[in-house]
């Protein structure tokens, strides 16, 4: 009795599979709780839940891992197949298969930077999309008077701005539209500021917004970001008014750039773009008009030169008129000789024809002594079957006809 209870004390504290598997699980997460591991992903998945679920393996072993959608929407690039990353997060057991895998909180590509990586995942898309072709570029106009400045209200790109406009032509008007141009809400209100100069132009069309600079100074990758978002791109793409973007220094270069009607290396060159110099336009209207006096005279000489040979081919009006009397009386014998050859061909086709006529008529041949017998009922009689005793018939002679009775033959009986 003693064995037996001792054996039934042991299977009773033997686990069950999830009680094991909860061991397992709360062992594996206390020892790797902070986790970093490098590897190619493969068999990436991401459902409508918004979670992301793949492998990432080496050459010899393979690690299940997954990233919710939180973690997910934090980093700037996409996850892809066959992309080398840097993964971090926490080893734990999915009890409901018994697998462990790694549960990822944020992820670095591996070789090029992750901020570098979404740039040019970014640009990519964007492009195949359209949105960098030239056929959707708007015109800036050339002198423009009014002129919109989406920038921080602080610090040197403001001040240079405003000095460029206003050094070269002092009258135009200028509205300020102040964001962030670094920071984590610095994309959202750029956005809110382009839609704001819509709507500005909806409710002032007179006073409407005609151009937009919209820019910051230099700074690293991670300072001029905001003009890398999606959002910001979107926007200035739908954006009605023309857009110069001048993010940065010479070297620098933004998605915004390549979406924008115009990009400036500078906020400084983006001014002078937007508005010429006065003294400019005053040589530019001066080398017009030199330009418009030379093709005047040019076009002048040759009127003159053109009106020189109509004039010495001009034609005394009188000489013109006997001229044409000359050719019209030519044409009146030409034409009479013409008539009068018709008349005499067809006066002699004519009597060739009356000759004919007349050589064919029966009068002419009765004229001869002949003569042409018919019937009352006008039938030619041709044979002497054609008569009976007791019928009239009509004799014709050439000069007229008689009527006779037909008598009987004396010589038959009757």
């Amino acid at each position: 009795m003693e064995i037996t209870s001792e054996f039934s004390d042991w299977k009773s504290k033997i686990p069950s599979v999830s009680q094991l598997t909860r061991r397992l699980r709360g062992h594996i997460e206390n020892a790797f709780f902070d986790v970093w591991v490098k590897g190619e992903i493969s068999n990436f998945k991401k459902p409508s839940s918004g979670h992301s679920y793949f492998n990432l393996k080496d050459a010899n072993a393979q690690l299940r891992a997954v990233m919710f959608k939180g973690s997910l929407s934090k980093l700037k690039f996409e996850l892809k197949d066959g992309m080398e990353i840097l993964l971090h997060g926490t080893m734990t057991v999915y009890e409901a298969r018994g697998d462990y895998q790694l549960v990822a909180d944020s992820a670095e590509p591996l070789g090029t930077g992750a901020l570098q990586l979404a740039f040019e995942q970014l640009k990519k898309r964007l492009h195949a999309e359209g949105l960098f072709d030239p056929k959707y570029k708007k015109t800036i106009p050339t002198l423009p008077k009014r002129i919109g400045v989406i920038t921080s209200p602080t610090g040197a790109v403001i001040k240079d701005i405003l000095n460029v406009l206003k050094r070269r032509f002092n009258e135009r008007e200028i509205l300020i539209l102040p964001t962030s141009v670094q920071g984590d809400k610095a994309a959202l209100e750029i956005v809110a500021a382009l839609k704001s100069v819509e709507e500005w132009n909806q409710t002032h069309p007179e006073r409407a917004i005609e151009v937009l600079i919209v820019g910051r100074g230099g700074g690293s990758l991670e300072d001029l970001w905001p003009f890398n978002e999606e959002i910001v791109a979107r926007a200035i793409f739908a954006c009605p008014i023309p857009i110069i973007s001048a993010v940065g220094h010479e070297t620098d270069v933004t998605i915004a750039d390549f979406v924008a009607d115009l990009r400036a290396p500078t906020p400084s060159v983006a001014a002078e773009l937007v508005i010429p110099r006065k003294e400019d336009l005053l040589q530019q209207v001066t080398q017009q008009e030199v330009r418009l006096r030379t093709i005047f005279k040019k076009h002048l000489m040759q009127i003159r030169l053109h009106l020189g040979h109509l004039s010495n081919r001009l034609v005394d009006p009188r000489e013109r008129i006997r001229y044409i009397k000359e050719k019209f009386h030519l044409l009146e014998q030409k034409l009479f000789s013409s008539f009068k050859n018709r008349l005499k061909l067809l006066r002699n086709q004519l009597e060739g024809d009356l000759q004919m006529l007349h050589s064919l008529s029966p009068l002419n041949v009765l004229a001869r002594g002949y003569s042409l017998s018919r019937t009352a009922e006008n039938k030619i009689i041709q044979s002497i079957k054609d008569v009976s005793p007791g019928q009239i018939i009509v004799t014709q002679l050439h000069d007229g006809e008689f009527f006779s009775e037909i008598l009987p033959n004396p010589e038959k009986p009757r």
